[in-house]
């Protein structure tokens, strides 16, 4: 009778548990944030898939398997389960999707997976962004935009975001709660270009005065934000306090201690408050208690309190306690918090940042409560001298880009390869992850598919097979010469040797006779004249690839280098005709310079990755009267030219090769440079030019006016045109470049 009784009620609890998990399996594939993905990124065939949620305590995993003549999506959260998707639609269906060209043509009938796929990440994190890339690339961002990145980082496997929208709207509320006023907080925020430096206590106000509708219309947008990152799994990072203040805070607290620091940039001081002053852990308390409020907490948080400053004092003591004291008011609003720290101190300053120093800084917090970001992994992996941050849990990450610079450039083998060594190597520690910390997205889509093609395996990428995958799906098909003409890519704009980050052309240099600026810096990693055949190779492939989205993209970049190469050697002509006081050869040059930049204008107006126009256009949309326009308008046309005011030393640190910017803004500087070398032929003075071009690049920056916004004419027979016109003149013109003296 028990016995009988033990099988009914055995019975009755399987049953239960079947029902239950077809309900749950039956509302997940109905609506949930999965299915949606799903529909946004193929809408047409979203209904050929399913997707199941089986949630668990191990490492990140997902599974695929044709069943029931449907594709069965299954991992452990949404994340997994959006990269099956993206891992099917490129290992079965041949299919691409990057921020510069998509290839989503799939099959009329959905291949079969011939036997279930189970793929387990290595990386319990897998981290995304930069403080920088919040302005490089996203000032200006809506929610569709970020919808769609959004999407981009679940079908990459990106799991733990860094997100920074909105947070002046969390310290306007704070300060206030104080009883700061308007006049008080106007100097203190920067405009919406500059949060990132904001942020970082670098600066306070440039960009300025921020609308009280921007700091309203982006506290949604956070809550958009972090809303659809949660719910596919994701764990968002949020910063902390790390004692920037306002100017006028010693009116509300006049014996607070404070430290005056500056940037180094040509800014005015911030300041910073000592974490030894009670009001320290108060404030980072309620700052965070009230971010939790409106944004909620995964207990991740971002602080770095010494971006590009150094502390007042090298003591280990001192920065031991230092930072006890940030972890602290961490803890004491959230006792599960969790520090995550910007290793790019430790690279930038190393002169400062020995051993005892790092030990100090980081020792005083638990092992377990902080998560180190090697920021430039890919170029000095700061694990190897820091003994792997000495028992912290880390990060390896790609940098990369610097300045949202438009420039071919890479260290593709170390992408590939470095992640799973580190990953094997025995003194590397407490890696736990991998990440993307570039400064801008949306360029060189390549090195972003390769480096999140790590997060689903733990050996090292053959590049030359991967690449062929990456062809066929970027282009829809392959053949041996676009092959041919990727491997030269590698091995020269992609080798990664001799410089730290990619070449600027000397186009967007304020102009000079020399061959570089400090922000234009024209040093080249391989032989101009090598990466022709390359060129060559693509242009032949136009009309095998001509329609493919990626390849109209890629011959444009390609083209793009090339003519912003030649650039150089042609202006080292017009510096030699003056030298030698040839008149006709100096006129002979500057007209074709300047031709060159209208070429390459043209070429670029092909491409909307490649228009000055949204950026401008979106920029004013976030204006609700024509002075906030205007504001946004001078921000986003001061961050890529000057960087800050007329005298500012970062000029051309975020320089553009951008249709619109090259015919408006760098060619005129360049006749104007022309035109005062001939009015003062044989006495030109560089000094004299430079103090009154500055007015002029000022002028522009607060100048008004749009910009198109929709590419203009054919990729492929632009690029055609300009082979035709160039090629024969570059390889002989290249020869003529003198050795330049580098000091930079």
């Amino acid at each position: 009778m028990r016995e009988s009784l033990r099988k009914i009620l055995l019975i009755g609890v399987v049953a239960l548990l079947y029902v239950g998990c077809q309900t749950q399996k039956a509302e997940v594939n109905e609506s949930s944030p999965e299915r949606e993905l799903i529909q946004r990124i193929i809408p047409g065939r979203a209904n050929e898939f399913e997707v199941e949620i089986l949630a668990s305590d191990s490492t990140d995993w997902f599974e695929l398997e044709s069943k029931g003549g449907k594709i069965v999506l299954r991992g452990n959260n949404g994340v997994s389960v959006a990269s099956a998707l993206y891992f099917y639609l490129t290992e079965y269906c041949h299919c691409q999707i990057t921020w510069n060209g998509t290839n989503l043509n799939l099959p009329e009938t959905l291949p079969v997976i011939p036997e279930k796929v189970h793929k387990d990440s290595p990386y319990e994190y897998r981290y995304y962004l930069n403080y920088c890339t919040f302005n490089y690339t996203m000032s200006w961002w809506d929610w569709e935009r970020w919808e769609k990145e959004i999407d981009w980082m679940a079908l990459h496997g990106i799991n733990m975001p860094l997100a920074i929208t909105g947070e002046e709207s969390i310290w306007d509320e704070v300060y206030r709660s104080y009883g700061f006023t308007d006049d008080d907080l106007d100097p203190f925020f920067s405009g919406p270009a500059y949060f990132g430096w904001f942020w970082m206590g670098n600066l306070d106000g440039w960009g300025g005065q921020l609308p009280k509708s921007w700091k309203d219309s982006h506290r949604e947008l956070q809550k958009k934000i972090l809303q659809r990152e949660r719910e596919l799994g994701m764990k968002s990072v949020l910063p902390a306090f790390t004692g920037h203040v306002p100017a006028s805070f010693k009116k509300y607290f006049p014996d607070a201690n404070l430290k005056q620091t500056n940037w180094g940039n040509d800014f005015d001081d911030t300041y910073i408050l000592d974490a030894d002053d009670p009001l320290f852990a108060e404030i980072g308390k309620k700052f965070l208690e009230v971010q939790q409020e409106i944004y909620g907490t995964d207990h991740l948080y971002s602080a770095d309190t010494f971006n590009e400053n150094e502390p007042p004092s090298d003591d280990p003591q001192y920065l031991s306690e230092l930072s006890a004291k940030v972890f602290e008011g961490m803890k004491s609003a959230d006792p599960d918090a969790v520090w995550v720290m910007q290793g790019w101190l430790f690279y930038s300053h190393r002169d400062f940042w020995k051993a005892p120093q790092i030990q100090g800084l980081l020792g005083a917090v638990p092992n377990d409560r902080m998560i180190i970001l090697d920021l430039a992994a890919e170029i000095e992996p700061v694990w190897k001298r820091t003994e792997a941050f000495y028992g912290k849990e880390w990060i390896w990450c790609m940098l990369h880009n610097f300045g949202g610079n438009i420039s071919l450039f890479g260290r593709i083998e170390n992408v590939a390869e470095h992640p799973a060594e580190a990953l094997k190597d025995s003194t590397s520690g407490q890696l736990k992850g991998i990440g993307l910390t570039m400064e801008a997205v949306e360029q060189t889509p390549v090195l972003y598919e390769l480096m999140t093609d790590n997060t689903w395996r733990d050996t090292p990428i053959d590049l030359k097979e991967w690449l062929q995958k990456y062809i066929r799906n970027r282009y829809g098909s392959t053949n041996a010469d676009i092959e041919k003409a990727w491997d030269i890519l590698v091995q020269t704009v992609y080798n990664g040797q001799v410089i730290r980050d990619g070449a600027e052309s000397i186009i967007v240099s304020r102009p000079t006779f020399e061959g570089y600026r400090r922000w234009a810096r024209t040093k080249l990693n391989y032989a101009p004249v090598d990466l022709l055949s390359a060129w060559d190779l693509f242009v032949q492939a136009s009309s095998d690839f001509g329609t493919s989205d990626g390849f109209q993209y890629d011959l444009v970049d390609v083209t793009r280098q090339v003519l912003a190469n030649y650039a150089l050697p042609l202006q080292q002509q017009i510096t030699a005709a003056y030298k030698n006081n040839d008149k006709e050869k100096f006129g002979q040059y500057r007209r074709e310079f300047l031709e060159l930049i209208d070429d390459l204008d043209r070429l670029l107006a092909t491409r909307k990755d490649f228009l000055l126009g949204p950026w401008i256009a979106d920029a004013r949309s976030w204006g609700t009267t024509p002075e906030e326009k205007a504001l946004y308008e001078q921000n986003a046309r001061d961050l890529i030219t000057l960087w800050g005011g007329a005298d500012n030393r970062l000029h051309e640190y975020s320089n553009r090769q951008w249709s619109g910017l090259l015919t408006d803004f760098y060619k005129p500087r360049w006749e104007q440079f022309f035109t005062e070398v001939s009015k003062h032929w044989g006495n030109f003075d560089q000094e004299a030019f430079d103090a009154e071009i500055r007015q002029w690049e000022w002028n522009w920056v607060t100048t008004q006016k749009e910009f198109p916004q929709e590419a203009k004419g054919s990729s492929t027979e632009v690029a055609m045109e300009f082979y035709q016109k160039y090629r024969d003149r570059i390889a002989p013109m290249t020869q003529t470049l003198p050795v330049i003296n580098y000091n930079y």
